[in-house]
C-alpha cells in the first residue's frame, strides 16, 4: 500500500512574530468573524441554536451593510438580546492615528491595532473607481531592496478584523454607509480593494482568507470578487490555495527577467525562483476563473528597464493570461536606486505592448505624502538605515 501523504505545515516566514497583545476576559471582536465563526460565537454566549442563522443575517446587516457600531442602535432586536450582546461583544475597528489628504486627493490612514502597533491604508480615488489599499502584516519580512516597507521589520500579521476593519475605517472617513430611509445611492467610493499594503498577503493566509470572505459577502460590503486584488511577491506554495479559497484576481510583484537580478531586488525569489513561480501561475487563471494575472515591474533605472528586459519579460509570461503593470519607482531617503527615465519607461512599454500585452504605466499617486507603492511604514517604525546599510542589504 502506498503511504498517505505527509500532512503539509502552513507557510510561514522564517521570523518569529510578536503575539497579540489583548486585554484578557475582554469582550469579543464580532468584526472580521466569518458568517460560521459569528454563529459560533452568538449560541455560545447564549443564542438559541434555532434562532442562530436569523441572528447572524441581523448582526451581519446592522454590522457590513449599514456601520452601525453600537449593539443599541440594532433596533430590530429585542432588548434584552441587545443587552447580551453588549455583555459579551463589541464592534471595534482600527483607531485612526492620523489622516493625510495629498494634492491628488489620495488619502493615507495611520491605524493604531491591538499591541499599539501602526499599519497603513491608502484611498486613491479615479474617475472611474476608487481603490483602497490595504494591508495584512505589520511590517514585512520579505526585505525587497526597492521597497520602504520592507526596511520595517515584521511585527506581526495581523487579524482578519484588523483587516476587514480598514475598508470599515474608510468607509467610515469617505461617508460612504447608507443612511436609513435615504434613496438608494448606488455610486461606490471604494470600488476596489488591493491587498498591496504593508506586509505579505499569503504569509497570512487565513486570515487574509476570512476577512475577504467578509468583504465579499453580498449582503454587507459585498465587493466581487473580481474587484479585488491580492499582490504577493511569489509565495508558490500557496497561491493554488488563493484561487480555490479566495478566488479574486491575482498580482505578482515580479519586477525582474532574471533569478540573479530577482534574487537582489525579491529575496524570497531564492526560495521559489521565477520558473518555479511561472508553472505555478499558469494554472492560477484556470483555478479561479481569473481573467489575467497582473505582473507588477518596478522601474529601476540600471537595474531591470532595458529592451532586452522587456524582451525577456514578454518571453518569459508567454501563454499566461496577463497585463504588466510598469510601476516608475516611488523614491524614499536613503533609497539604493532611482526612477528609470521617462523616456526608457515608455521603450519599455512600447516593446510590451507590441508583443501583446496590455502595459499601462501606473502614474505615481500619492507620493507627496508617502503614500505610493512600496512606501508604506508606520511611524513609530520608521527609523532610518544609512543609504549605505541599505545598499548593503540589498547587495549593491
Amino acid at each position: 500500500m502506498p503511504e498517505a501523504p505527509a500532512a503539509v505545515a502552513p507557510i510561514t516566514q522564517d521570523v518569529l512574530t510578536i503575539p497579540r497583545k489583548l486585554p484578557e476576559g475582554g469582550l469579543r471582536n464580532l468584526v472580521g468573524l466569518t458568517r460560521d465563526q459569528l454563529r459560533d460565537a452568538l449560541i455560545a454566549a447564549g443564542t438559541p441554536e434555532k434562532q442562530a442563522k436569523m441572528r447572524v443575517g441581523q448582526i451581519w446587516q446592522w454590522i457590513y451593510h449599514w456601520g452601525v457600531r453600537d449593539f443599541a442602535a440594532m433596533t430590530n432586536l429585542a432588548k434584552d438580546y441587545r443587552a447580551l450582546l453588549a455583555e459579551h461583544f463589541e464592534i471595534s475597528v482600527p483607531e485612526v492615528v492620523t489622516r493625510q489628504v495629498s494634492a491628488d486627493g489620495t488619502r493615507k490612514y495611520l491605524l493604531r491595532i491591538a499591541g499599539g502597533h501602526e499599519v497603513e491604508a491608502v484611498y486613491i480615488p479615479e474617475e472611474t473607481r476608487g481603490t483602497l489599499c490595504i494591508s495584512s502584516q505589520v511590517g514585512c519580512t520579505l526585505n525587497c531592496s526597492f521597497c520602504h516597507t520592507g526596511t520595517q521589520k515584521l511585527v506581526r500579521n495581523l487579524t482578519a478584523a484588523e483587516i476587514v476593519g480598514q475598508v470599515m475605517v474608510a468607509r467610515d472617513d469617505l461617508g460612504e454607509w447608507p443612511v436609513p430611509g435615504a434613496p438608494k445611492d448606488e455610486t461606490r467610493l471604494v470600488s476596489n480593494v488591493v491587498l498591496m499594503g504593508m506586509g505579505e498577503p499569503l504569509y497570512n493566509f487565513d486570515n487574509v482568507r476570512d476577512a475577504m470572505k467578509v468583504v465579499m459577502d453580498g449582503e454587507g460590503i459585498s465587493l466581487s470578487r473580481r474587484r479585488i486584488t491580492l499582490s504577493t511577491s511569489g509565495i508558490v506554495p500557496e497561491i493554488a490555495r488563493t484561487a480555490e479559497e479566495i478566488g479574486c484576481l491575482l498580482a505578482i510583484s515580479f519586477h525582474a527577467t532574471t533569478d540573479e537580478v530577482r534574487d537582489r531586488l525579491v529575496p524570497v525569489n531564492k526560495k521559489w525562483n521565477i520558473a518555479t513561480l511561472l508553472d505555478a501561475l499558469r494554472d492560477y487563471p484556470r483555478l479561479s476563473n481569473s481573467e489575467r494575472i497582473t505582473f507588477e515591474y518596478v522601474m529601476l533605472k540600471g537595474v531591470n528597464d532595458s529592451d532586452a528586459d522587456a524582451k525577456r519579460l514578454v518571453k518569459l509570461i508567454a501563454g499566461i493570461p496577463a497585463k504588466i503593470n510598469l510601476i516608475p519607482f516611488n523614491e524614499w531617503p536613503g533609497a539604493p536606486y532611482e526612477r528609470s527615465d521617462w523616456e526608457r519607461i515608455e521603450a519599455f512599454a512600447d516593446i510590451v505592448y507590441k508583443a501583446g500585452y496590455a502595459s499601462p504605466i501606473r502614474t505615481p499617486r500619492g507620493e507627496d505624502i508617502m503614500a505610493a507603492c512600496g512606501q508604506l511604514k508606520s511611524a513609530t517604525e520608521r527609523a532610518r538605515k544609512s543609504r549605505a546599510e541599505i545598499a548593503s542589504e540589498a547587495g549593491l
